[in-house]
């Protein structure tokens, strides 16, 4: 499944400095659907290079790090039960900064 994935607010950091990632991510054990907390693994696992727990809790992501599935928040739509689809945005952006 083809998903652009876009990381900002400091994100871009864990991924070499490249803040726009075009991916083919596969579903997880043969399910024919991508939901979001498969796409996490897969981000931690093949794009995150260092400091893994800066973006990841747990299975989740970080608190302080918006996420929007097609520019919409993934809170409305059932964050890691979110169901994605081919071609989707999804965007992570961290709003905590240091001051």
């Amino acid at each position: 499944m083809q998903l652009t994935l876009e990381f900002g607010g400091g994100l871009e950091l864990l991924c070499d400095s490249v803040k726009i990632h075009n991916v083919n991510v596969d579903p997880q054990n043969g399910t024919e659907k991508l939901i979001m907390k498969d796409l996490l693994s897969w981000v931690r696992t093949n794009l995150i290079k260092e400091r893994p727990e800066m973006f990841m809790k747990e299975d989740s992501v970080r608190p302080g790090v918006l996420v929007l599935v097609n520019d919409c928040d993934w809170e409305l739509s059932g964050q890691l039960d979110t169901t994605l689809e081919e071609k989707d945005v999804v965007v992570f952006i961290s709003t905590l900064h240091g001051g």
